[in-house]
């Protein structure tokens, strides 16, 4: 599986799985103040990823992998998942 394939099975599984996706660093104002990190944060009950322009797919990958792993994991145990998604998780 490529890496945007990977990338677009790993958004639309966190999506299902109720995080918030969010991308960043597009804006002149990020670029004038640095571009931010890929990361995720919890706001009250809703889990925020946010993924950086800026950042390879490989890092935006293992972020998002890493999110649903932490917050996810009871939604994605019982799901089918392709074996590469699967291996990545």
């Amino acid at each position: 599986m490529q890496p945007a394939e990977l990338m677009e099975a790993l958004l639309e599984l966190a999506g299902e799985a109720g995080l918030e996706v969010r991308t960043a660093g597009a804006s002149a104002t990020a670029d004038a103040e640095g571009s931010p990190a890929s990361g995720v944060c919890r706001v009250q009950d809703t889990v925020f990823v946010v993924l950086s322009r800026s950042d390879p797919v490989d890092v935006q990958i293992e972020v998002l992998g890493d999110a649903l792993r932490e917050h996810a994991a009871a939604f994605i145990e019982g799901r089918y998942l392709p074996p590469a998604v699967r291996a990545r998780l």
